[in-house]
């Protein structure tokens, strides 16, 4: 039987596979499945104050996708702790809890991942997509500055394993990621969804009241593979692979492109159960091709 145990950022998960933020409720999901089978969840993103996020219609179908402009509606850090926390708590077992951290300004970041740093929680994955509301709305992740500045203001807060989610909508992901990595990151998740439109041709409308949403789903997957490989070879720290993965075989296309962990998000919003299948198709692949661990399937690129 192969060894699915991976180390990160000084810590062991029974296995690698996450969920994405944004696609996970302990009340919810774990309707569904047992979730502390897994490596780890990660909960939606949490910014200080409670968030209404946008208006309606937020989410549609797209062909081999998803477009959402959800907006991180979210109770904030205090609703979070003292009413999703303990659900979460009930159920991880084993499993480490990630909490994605939103904010606007630099120091609603900070204020966020401050509370949440003293909560019951293992680490901390730091959402740059946001907007930058005192640069004019353009999201923190965009840019190397916006992005190291808002990192190192949060480092200096936190004690616990603090991940940064990069954004795909950039130029050149790798200076992004070597800007986090010198401001002080532990690890990096990538990517976070690319900015997507669709129109309703026969009402003549945007098909989300938003307007642009973000794409998620299979039709990311290969521009999330090719940037985890770029950004692997690049920066020392380890990385959650995400970004349309529907089945193990796509997880450990993750891994083979250096992915350390593979978070699961848009499956789950259509199979509830499939971040639990994700895992199982894995260890199945790696028994069937004889992988002992997932430290081989990382190095089996030739």
């Amino acid at each position: 039987m192969s060894d699915l145990r991976v180390s990160f950022c000084n810590t062991t998960l029974q296995n690698p596979i996450i969920t994405a933020s944004g696609t996970f409720s302990a009340k919810a999901s774990g309707k569904f499945y047992d979730f502390s089978q897994l490596g780890a969840i990660t909960a939606k993103g949490i910014s200080i104050e409670p968030w209404d996020g946008n208006s309606t219609p937020r989410i549609a179908e797209t062909k081999s996708g998803m477009l959402n402009a959800v907006g991180l509606e979210n109770p904030g850090a205090t609703g979070f702790i003292n009413e999703e926390l303990p659900l979460i708590k009930k159920g991880i077992g084993s499993a480490k809890i990630i909490v994605n951290v939103a904010g606007r300004t630099i120091d609603q970041y900070v204020l966020a991942a401050e509370k949440l740093n003293a909560a019951d929680v293992d680490m901390l994955e730091l959402n740059i997509s946001c907007p930058n509301i005192s640069e004019g709305g353009i999201a923190f992740g965009t840019s190397p500055k916006a992005a190291a500045d808002v990192t190192a203001a949060v480092r200096k807060v936190v004690t616990k394993p603090l991940i940064v989610k990069l954004s795909p909508n950039v130029t050149d992901i790798v200076e992004i990621a070597k800007a986090v990595e010198s401001a002080g990151a532990d690890a990096l998740s990538m990517v976070n969804t690319l900015t997507g439109m669709r129109i309703d041709i026969r009402r003549r409308r945007h098909i989300l009241a938003n307007k642009i949403g973000g794409l998620s789903g299979p039709a990311i997957l290969p521009v999330a593979i090719r940037m985890v490989y770029q950004v692997a070879s690049q920066v020392k720290l380890p990385i959650i692979g995400m970004g349309g993965v529907m089945s193990g075989e796509d997880a450990a296309e993750f891994l083979m492109a250096g992915a350390t962990a593979v978070a699961v998000g848009t499956a789950a919003l259509v199979e509830p159960t499939a971040p639990i299948r994700i895992l199982y198709e894995l260890e199945n692949f790696m028994n069937e091709y004889g992988y002992k661990n997932i430290e081989a399937v990382r190095n089996a690129l030739e």
